[in-house]
């Protein structure tokens, strides 16, 4: 029995030229090895066959849509695919288990909370608001600047520091002295902040 082995190139043009099944004997040639690699990098079989047929959409996807240039090197292109695909999970993942026991409606005791914020509540957080907006304004000027720049409108310290012509350091530092600060003007006046 004398089997030919087509080429990536061959088995990709014939599926251009409208040949369904040679798209798929291209899969099959290359699903263990990617398959085996997405294992690898995720240790869960549910979630690495379901990356495995995303990798393989977007790939289908992308020669369709003409974008996939043919230089020969058909699997390494698609292990690409899965690593990209790969690296989304982990992010999405990532952002996923960033979520505090306070976001998941539990409080620092460990027990769930059943209502939701009171009036009550929300008063307490205003006066609590308001109290520290006072304090920030009588801290010196520069140290009020970052604090306002980091907090209200939620600037990273490299965005502080050239908003402000100072160095990363100084920007860092000021955020630090405006912090003390804080703490000593609100243990000096007793304000009960929550």
């Amino acid at each position: 029995m004398n089997v030919q082995v087509l080429s990536d190139q061959v088995l990709l043009s014939r599926y251009l030229q409208g040949n369904k099944s040679a798209i798929s004997q291209l899969i099959e040639r290359h699903s263990r090895r990617v398959r085996d690699y997405i294992r690898m990098m995720v240790k869960d079989n549910d979630v690495a066959d379901d990356i495995f047929q995303e990798t393989f959409i977007k790939a289908v996807r992308t020669i369709d849509e003409g974008r996939y240039s043919d230089n020969g090197k058909f699997l390494s292109w698609i292990l690409r695919i899965a690593h990209n695909q790969v690296i989304d999970y982990f992010r999405a993942r990532k952002q996923i288990r960033q979520v505090n026991e306070s976001d998941a409606g539990y409080d620092i005791l460990g027990t769930m909370r059943f209502a939701e914020p009171t009036v009550e509540d929300h008063i307490a957080m205003e006066q609590t608001e308001s109290q520290l907006r006072t304090l920030i304004e009588r801290l010196p000027e520069e140290q009020r600047q970052v604090v306002k720049l980091r907090y209200y409108s939620n600037l990273s310290f490299k965005e502080i520091a050239e908003q402000t012509g100072v160095g990363i350091n100084t920007a860092l530092g000021r955020m630090r002295y405006a912090l003390i600060n804080l703490r000593k003007m609100i243990k000096e006046e007793n304000a009960a902040l929550c």
